[in-house]
């Protein structure tokens, strides 16, 4: 993931105030849980000195009464004096507990190693007149998080049902029921391109009845085709269809999240060999302030000696940062793939 969301947070004048709020089951009580919750946090981040317009702008974005809809997503927000710069959903699952930071820098680090598990998938639950096209980032370890979602109608001015027998006027109107499909699937074909080329998925989930995934299957540019995965569980109607559906989704993004921790891996083992790539927490940092570093590397579950340095210093230089696998061993837990080679040792 490229770090453009951080980089204007990390571009504010600090000390900064980090609170993230853990993903917990929405009840009827939910608002009062979220103040009790943050009355916790609150004397937690007045114990280490925050400043006090840091903790009243988060106080004050926490008031709205969402609190239900906060408590069930999980929560990460970032204010400096008097304003909040940062509040993202955050989809840890349950069981990592509350946090507050009061820092020079902010505590980006959980935030950013969930989104880079996470994995942009555009899903598209078609049928023969349409389909359901939603924008959805999940993770492996929490619940899809839907950022949109839209019906899109073909403009087919003939049904798409066949009359059964092999009469002519029976032929007849098959052929224009196949030609109503085809031109449905051609719009929402299109359709699915123009989300695409917006939301940008690392994956094109087809769902829905099999005669509308095939016809728009055949429809969709190589580019789309490229990142389809077909599935035949969930629908528009059929029973447990969007459990079946989730599980699905979440399958996919721990399949996809694996598939590119080996690449990455990959990647950083290849660079060893042409002086493209360091791993250890000195040498990272080294190259990373030589505006180096093209991808920065976390172990998955390794916490990394300052880290929110290196988050920063990847920020301001437009670096990635992806999650390799946990067997790749780097020392200190952290490596780098290069943009150049450079010498990160110190001249005698």
């Amino acid at each position: 993931m490229r770090l453009s969301t951080a980089r204007q947070v990390f571009d504010r004048e600090g000390p900064f105030a980090t609170v993230y709020l853990e993903a917990r089951s929405s009840g009827e009580d939910a608002g009062d849980q979220i103040r009790l919750r943050w009355r916790g946090l609150r004397e937690r981040l007045e114990e280490a000195g925050a400043a006090a317009g840091a903790v009243e702008a988060l106080e004050q974005r926490l008031q709205p009464g969402t609190a239900g809809e906060e408590q069930a997503n999980g929560r990460v927000l970032v204010a400096v004096d008097g304003e909040v710069v940062l509040d993202e959903h955050w989809d840890a699952a349950q069981g990592s507990g509350d946090q507050a930071h009061w820092a020079t820098l902010p505590e980006l680090g959980a935030f950013i190693r969930e989104a880079a598990r996470s994995v942009r998938e555009l899903v598209v639950i078609s049928d023969q007149h349409g389909a359901q096209v939603r924008q959805e980032v999940v993770s492996e370890r929490g619940e899809p998080a839907e950022h949109d979602v839209e019906r899109v109608e073909g403009g087919a001015v003939e049904g798409v049902h066949k009359p059964r027998g092999g009469a002519l006027s029976h032929r007849h109107i098959q052929r224009r029921a196949e030609e109503a499909a085809g031109q449905n699937a051609k719009d929402v074909a299109r359709r699915v391109r123009e989300v695409a080329d917006r939301f940008d998925p690392r994956v094109v989930v087809l769902a829905g009845e099999v005669q509308g995934r095939t016809a728009l299957r055949a429809e969709l540019p190589d580019e789309l085709a490229d990142r389809l995965v077909e599935t035949g569980r969930g629908g528009a109607s059929a029973d447990g269809s969007e459990e079946a559906l989730t599980e699905e989704l979440l399958r996919i993004a721990g399949e996809e999240s694996d598939r590119s921790a080996r690449e990455q891996h990959d990647r950083w083992a290849g660079g060893l060999a042409h002086d493209r790539a360091v791993q250890g927490h000195e040498e990272v940092a080294k190259a990373a302030e030589m505006g180096a570093v093209e991808t920065l590397l976390f172990e998955p579950d390794t916490p990394v000696a300052r880290e929110a340095v290196l988050l920063e210093v990847a920020a301001r230089t437009d670096a990635e940062v992806a999650l390799t696998t946990a067997s790749t061993g780097l020392a200190d837990g952290v490596g780098a793939v290069l943009r150049f080679p450079v010498s990160t040792t110190t001249p005698s």
